[in-house]
């Protein structure tokens, strides 16, 4: 059986509210988090409004929303190239496992290689095996780093 026809394209401003969506669905399911949401607006609008930051793909079926990721950037002075770091991503539930992120991944590649980056990133939840099998099966592998954070904006 063959997935749905997958289109992805880059966020418009008014995606605005989608990507909202997904970013809190995301936190709550992966982290169970739950974010501020005047925040989240905010944040999600910036990285719309300032390019040079990053920006978001959106993958859409049949001419419906189905999923998102969002791309940031970080300067590699031992590869003289900037890394694209995957984040914020998020599949609609219905669409899981139907080629959705595949074209997602796809898609970031491509525009990745094609503006010189160094390669491309992400974390992910260290419990969330699927999420770990559905990179790898990208092409992508586990690196020798751990992450380590120390946030200004926790409650």
């Amino acid at each position: 059986m063959t997935g749905p026809v997958v289109q992805v394209r880059a966020a418009r401003p008014d995606d605005h509210g989608f990507l909202v969506e997904c970013a809190a669905a995301m936190a709550l399911e992966t982290e169970h988090r739950r974010l501020d949401p005047q925040r989240l607006a905010r944040g999600v609008a910036t990285l719309l409004r300032e390019p040079a930051r990053g920006f978001y793909l959106l993958a859409e079926c049949d001419g419906r929303y189905a999923g998102t990721l969002m791309v940031t950037y970080e300067w590699s002075d031992w590869r003289g190239g900037d890394f694209w770091w995957i984040q914020s991503v998020y599949v609609l539930p219905a669409l899981r496992r139907t080629g959705v992120y595949r074209a997602l991944h796809r898609a970031v590649r491509e525009r990745a290689q094609a503006a010189g980056a160094a390669g491309l990133r992400l974390y992910v939840e260290q419990d969330n095996a699927r999420a770990q099998q559905t990179y790898a099966a990208q092409g992508m592998r586990r690196t020798p780093y751990a992450l380590f954070e120390e946030d200004f904006t926790a409650g």
